[in-house]
């Protein structure tokens, strides 16, 4: 038995094995409801099929103003949670467990999807966008300016993370993952680039990750101790001056302190910066948290199984997060048992015949 093919438990979820599908967004709630519908099911379903031990939605809202547009899936109500209840429903029959990535996009939101032949930037409110919320009154480059929160707006904020995680197990989620990365509302509190706040949530390293503490804790709360809690981060902002690795591994310890099951590493997001890409190129990030006693998983330009496997076995992850590759190849799981010489592979019986 491979590392990648091992299984994980994280409390009460068994996850088959350690490749697991990175959170996408899909930008395809058509009616610009939150509903997630027959692209998501066929989307994630298609996964579950081909063999990921752990599926994760894209990032679904936690209030309307908190998507990244206006097409972006959500779980602030309860008609949504019962759509994506027949998601998780297929997902498990075919033997996976599902995760949802909870979100509010903060100065990021009400954007244009990224799509071809939209422009870029925010969506005017005559075109039915919408105000929005950050750390501070700092725009990203190219968008509207947000309103620096309030106090009662972080107090409403966290009840919503709340109340969408228990609507979420409700819904037959497995686990539950706060998005806190890539420049969206957690991550722009964490950074001193984006937050000149002066009061309690602002300031120091401890300040400034108040609200994503805040908001773990009320999670945790609503979820009960046999749901495992993640927690995206952006470990490295590529940018001077911003979050870094070692910030993040302070905030990775003390979230482990606290109960978070695993660290999703990521980076990027605050602020157009030239990235260092290249393959596995976070890998590195993920490895430093993970020196410290905390679990992690990576991702970035992770293609080949032997790469995956030899993430694992070097001890610089315990998951292998794919996204792109997943794109391309629904059934990379399959594949990657062949590769590596893992008998049977994860096949439902309708595609044995097709086994690599």
């Amino acid at each position: 038995m491979t590392l990648l093919f091992s299984p994980m438990t994280l409390r009460a979820a068994e996850i088959a094995n350690r490749i697991w599908l990175a959170p996408m967004c899909q930008y395809s709630c058509e009616a610009e409801d939150g509903m997630p519908g027959t692209w998501h099911l066929v989307h994630l379903g298609a996964r579950a099929q081909g063999g990921f031990g752990l599926i994760l939605t894209e990032a679904s809202a936690v209030l309307p103003e908190g998507r990244i547009s206006p097409q972006d899936a959500g779980i602030w109500n309860d008609d949504q949670a019962d759509a994506w209840s027949s998601i998780t429903e297929f997902v498990h029959s075919q033997g996976s467990r599902i995760g949802v990535q909870l979100a509010h996009a903060g100065r990021k939101a009400s954007t244009y999807r990224p799509f071809g032949g939209n422009p870029r930037g925010s969506v005017p409110e005559a075109e039915g966008g919408w105000p929005t919320l950050g750390a501070s009154a700092i725009a990203y480059p190219g968008y509207e300016t947000p309103q620096e929160m309030t106090k009662d707006d972080i107090a409403e904020v966290v009840d919503a993370f709340a109340s969408a995680a228990a609507r979420a197990v409700g819904a037959g989620f497995d686990v539950v993952e706060l998005h806190a990365a890539h420049g969206y509302l957690l991550h722009s509190f964490l950074s001193p680039l984006s937050n000149e706040r002066s009061d309690e949530y602002g300031g120091d390293l401890t300040g400034r990750s108040r609200l994503l503490t805040e908001t773990y804790q009320a999670v945790r709360a609503a979820v009960g101790e046999n749901v495992p809690v993640l927690v995206r981060l952006s470990a490295s902002e590529w940018c001077e001056g911003g979050f870094d690795i070692a910030e993040a591994v302070e905030v990775s310890r003390d979230l482990r302190t606290r109960g978070v099951d695993l660290i999703d590493v990521s980076s990027g997001g605050n602020f157009p910066v030239k990235v260092p890409v290249g393959p596995g190129y976070q890998v590195p990030l993920s490895a430093a948290i993970r020196a410290e006693g905390v679990s992690t998983g990576t991702v970035g330009l992770i293609t080949d199984p032997e790469q995956a496997e030899t993430i694992l076995a070097s001890e610089q992850a315990d998951a292998i997060f794919l996204a792109r590759a997943a794109l391309r190849e629904p059934a990379w799981p399959q594949r990657a048992a062949h590769d590596l010489g893992v008998e049977p592979g994860p096949y439902p019986p309708q595609y044995t015949r097709g086994a690599w």
